[in-house]
């Protein structure tokens, strides 16, 4: 698998607009990871105002913005790592199924006694560690997704806002009752940080490493521009 050395600092919707390009192109299966500063993002088909806590995000300057995929809605912050896999297979269920097998795999050989669920989240002791959305394309299928290693679980609570029908699905009062960091659990591997995280991540997946040129960087760009359309986040 090949993984793309991607630049930091850029919003959320950068990477999404990375994985179209990726996506657009895709000859072998490509996986990068990212980092961000706080944002919520919620799916395509969701009502913002029902998701998101905005006065919240608002005054605390976390980012919003809608994906093109569906799924649920996510805070990420710098301890949250994302995680994105595009491939040309275009049978998504079967792609998304796989993706969940080799992140499962993964941290299970770290020594995280690790499951998937139905709702396609990845579980560690019972407790969600990654939440996933599958976007199929013509050209391929892209999977997202999240990875908790050090979230700060307190914004999460108030930047989000679930419906009480929703929590209940899961069995649970709250969303901080359904999830966990992985740093507050022990591993088999040095693993310290989010960087060191990814690092380790990258090693199981990847066997090639690439950076994007400029002319790759001014095109991704160039999508990025239609998540940040205001009737696009809007839902019109």
């Amino acid at each position: 698998m090949l993984k793309i050395s991607v630049p930091e600092n850029k919003r959320l919707v950068w990477y999404l607009a990375l994985e179209e390009y990726v996506a657009a192109r895709v000859k072998e299966d490509t996986i990068f990871f990212w980092i961000v500063s706080p944002t919520v993002i919620f799916g395509r088909h969701q009502v913002m105002l029902n998701e998101v806590n905005t006065a919240f995000c608002e005054a605390h300057e976390i980012a919003m913005y809608r994906r093109k995929s569906g799924g649920g809605c996510v805070y990420a912050d710098r301890g949250n790592l994302m995680i994105s896999y595009v491939t040309n297979n275009t049978h998504s269920e079967a792609v998304f199924q796989h993706y969940l097998d080799l992140l499962t795999h993964a941290l299970s050989q770290a020594g995280y006694p690790t499951v998937k669920s139905e709702h396609n989240d990845v579980l560690v002791n019972g407790r969600k560690v990654s939440g996933n959305a599958c976007y199929a394309l013509p050209t391929g299928t892209i999977v997202h997704g999240t990875l908790l290693w050090n979230v700060d679980f307190g914004v999460l609570q108030q930047a989000i806002t679930p419906t009480r029908e929703k929590l209940q699905k899961h069995g649970v009062e709250s969303v901080r009752q359904r999830v966990v960091n992985l740093s507050s659990i022990p591993s088999l591997q040095a693993i310290r940080t989010v960087e060191d995280m990814r690092d380790y991540l990258a090693s199981c997946f990847a066997t090639e490493t690439v950076s994007l040129t400029d002319e790759e960087i001014r095109a991704i760009d160039a999508i990025e521009a239609e998540y940040l359309d205001p009737d696009f986040i809007a839902g019109c």
